[in-house]
């Protein structure tokens, strides 16, 4: 056969046959490749696909195989010797049935699953072993969620939007009174405050590290428009510990300032400390509230609802995370749920990664002017 750029291009289109991810990009390397090391060396040739064309160590024995078939010769050069290559992440098969192989069905292409950090966002938190908590940990790090904003008073210049009567006139002052440009203009935005309300309890210590390194994300990418509280016993502020760059740091300065944590749970009265001492005064007003709680309550369950709807009143939205809400089956049937439901705008699961992700969306789409507070869509979440 003929080592042309044709012929090249055919074993490439083979090995992409085979099942190896060889797109242009690759080809185009190869090809490039070959042009310096010439086509008269038969292992310099060898090396040249190889190292373009195998994107993971499992595609070296198909490459291998479909070498020597294309281009013929004797054995194929060792291996060179060095440190192993990386074992790759494991993806599991998806067929259309539960098990086994079916007629007609060992042609056809097989979805594969998600790599492994997808599953890990998927996993249940309190599930996790030390290693994959580990790895959490530093997907929780590189979160960068965007901070939900609301429509400020003032206005500020923009190329669309409604006529700045006050820019034109002092355009057309500058001009001379000749109408050289209309001005525009649209309001400015401010950061909408969150509040974040993490149940440190007994029932909810599987998640409360995990939930704390998420609010210590949150209180980082917005530190003036952020309050984080832990739910017990008692009420404690940890948002002056959670403003530290590091996260061990932080969570170790919040673990030292909250007394209960794998306590009891007495949401009606922290909730009460809550509204008494910071929400009645300004900072749940106008606020999104999100409440990390599985509704276990010890406590008496109607001064949770009463509290509930002093919240409610006083915030922009409420949003109750349960991590119990991601498990199928699952109904609301705890005292405490039950009593706060009619006053939550949502409620979402909170049992993984990606349902923290989920439920920072609902607080950036409820913290918009287009939805009113009182337009609630009350709703369990699973993810």
């Amino acid at each position: 056969m003929e080592h042309t750029a044709t012929g090249l291009v055919g074993f490439a289109r083979a090995l992409r046959h085979s099942g190896m991810a060889c797109g242009p990009t690759r080809v185009q390397a190869f090809l490039a490749a070959t042009e310096h090391v010439g086509l008269d060396d038969r292992s310099a040739l060898y090396w040249a696909g190889r190292l373009t064309l195998c994107s993971e160590p499992d595609d070296v024995p198909r490459y291998d195989a479909a070498f020597g078939c294309w281009f013929g010769g004797a054995a194929l050069p060792a291996e060179s010797p060095g440190r192993p290559l990386p074992r790759p992440a494991r993806i599991a098969a998806l067929s259309a049935a539960d098990g086994g192989d079916q007629d007609g069905d060992a042609d056809k292409p097989l979805a594969a699953a998600a790599s492994e950090a997808e599953v890990l966002r998927r996993r249940d938190l309190a599930e996790l072993g030390a290693a994959e908590r580990e790895h959490l940990r530093r997907m929780l790090a590189v979160l960068r969620p965007e901070p939900p904003s609301r429509p400020a008073l003032r206005h500020r210049r923009s190329k669309r939007g409604p006529l700045s009567p006050r820019a034109t006139l002092r355009e057309l002052l500058r001009s001379g009174g000749e109408p050289l440009r209309l001005q525009r203009r649209k309001r400015s935005r401010r950061p909408r405050r969150v509040v974040l309300l993490i149940d440190v309890s007994g029932s909810m210590s599987p998640y409360a590290d995990a939930l704390m390194r998420f609010a210590h994300v949150v209180v980082r990418r917005s530190p003036a428009s952020t309050e984080v509280f832990t739910l017990g016993t008692r009420m404690t502020r940890v948002s002056r510990q959670l403003r530290q760059r590091d996260p061990e740091a932080a969570l170790l300065a919040a673990s030292r300032a909250v007394p209960d944590f794998s306590g009891g749970t007495r949401l009606g009265e922290t909730l009460r400390v809550f509204l008494d001492r910071w929400g009645q005064r300004g900072i749940a007003r106008g606020s999104v509230v999100v409440l990390f709680s599985d509704g276990w309550e010890r406590g008496d369950s109607a001064e949770l609802g009463d509290q509930m709807r002093r919240l409610r009143r006083l915030a922009r939205a409420v949003i109750w995370a349960n991590p119990h809400a991601g498990h199928d089956g699952y109904q609301p049937v705890q005292s405490g749920i039950v009593a706060a439901m009619p006053h939550v705008d949502r409620m979402v699961a909170g049992h993984s990664l990606r349902s923290l992700e989920d439920v920072w969306s609902w607080v950036r789409r409820l913290s918009q002017p287009g939805m009113a507070p009182g337009e609630r869509s009350v709703g369990l979440g699973q993810n």
